[in-house]
């Protein structure tokens, strides 16, 4: 089963397009089919995004909306440990714990709509670097 972390970027576009692949992506995740992985710093930074009114009223949401939507992430997320900080790595250090999330809980890959933040990662860390649309290829 591929375990995945993902970036703040797709959940917030799960949030604001409930058909899209990072709903998709969102839904396997909850079916069992996928494990998305989660350190606390970066579901703490999911839900800093998805409480902002812009994000949830995008996605015709309400408030109350959004926090069944965070708290239906915290039911599906498998939490990981940081034992080690891979820092300074990344270009953009709020990604950071991204990355952290990755390697420690040896994930498959980084799913992103900004891989140009993650160049080089497969290389140094075996851990690939997809877009939602790729991941649900490599997930299938």
């Amino acid at each position: 089963m591929k375990r995945f972390i993902l970036d703040t970027d797709v959940i917030i576009a799960a949030l604001r397009s409930p058909t899209g692949a990072s709903s998709r992506l969102l839904s396997l995740a909850s079916t069992g089919k996928i494990i998305m992985l989660v350190s606390v710093a970066l579901f703490v930074e999911y839900e800093a995004k998805c409480s902002m009114q812009e994000h949830y009223k995008a996605g015709g949401l309400t408030k109350a909306q959004a926090e069944l939507y965070i708290a239906g992430l915290a039911k599906i997320a498998k939490p990981v440990k940081i034992h080690y900080r891979w820092r300074p790595v990344l270009s953009d250090p709020d990604d950071e714990m991204v990355l952290e999330a990755a390697v420690n809980g040896q994930a498959d890959a980084i799913i992103t709509f900004n891989q140009k933040d993650f160049t080089n990662i497969e290389k140094q860390f075996n851990v690939k670097v997809l877009t939602p649309r790729d991941a649900l290829r490599s997930a299938v």
